[in-house]
């Protein structure tokens, strides 16, 4: 593993199990603000939790789960794919600056917005990051050539021999006593 993951990957779960943590703890200040993602979410998704608080902890739990996980090295494209599924209800629910008429408070939302989607390009690059190994993808279509170059020098084989094993066969039928 290189120097840059090994150091890169702590620091890129870091927010995510502090932030997660902090909502584990204490959902209550988040869940008003998270209501109305939540009930949007909630509907596409019925098995979900009724409580709006139990879903911004549920959220917490996974980013926390999925952080430390991606600190660690452990399944890192996956708990990079996990937490950048979170991040987009967080994001929507946590800094919605189109809907502040202050202008510094709308220039800070948009700062944290902007941030949030900086951490979501850094978890999708992650999540696609194979750690210089062919990707599962590579090594299927690799495998599938070498199959089928097999399959060829297989059939070139039976061709080249299947002439003449004939030959011998049909020589056989003709010698007395078959």
């Amino acid at each position: 593993m290189s120097l840059l993951r090994l150091a890169g990957r702590p620091l890129l779960a870091s927010m995510f199990v502090a932030g997660g943590l902090s909502t584990v703890r204490k959902p209550e200040p988040l869940s008003p603000v998270a209501e109305p993602v939540v009930q949007a979410i909630r509907k596409r998704v019925p098995v979900l939790p009724d409580s709006t608080e139990q879903v911004v902890r549920l959220n917490g739990g996974v980013q926390v789960a999925a952080g430390v996980l991606l600190a660690l090295g452990r399944m890192p494209r996956l708990s990079a794919a996990v937490l950048a599924v979170s991040l987009v209800p967080t994001t929507v629910a946590g800094h919605p600056f189109w809907q502040e008429k202050d202008p510094a408070e709308r220039a800070g939302q948009r700062i944290s917005f902007l941030k949030n989607l900086s951490m979501l390009g850094g978890l999708l690059i992650t999540a696609d990051d194979t750690g210089a190994a062919p990707s599962v993808l590579w090594r299927g279509r690799h495998t599938a050539r070498e199959l089928r170059r097999e399959a060829r020098l297989v059939r070139r084989s039976v061709r080249a021999t299947a002439g003449p094993a004939a030959t011998v066969g049909g020589l056989r039928t003709k010698l007395p006593g078959n």
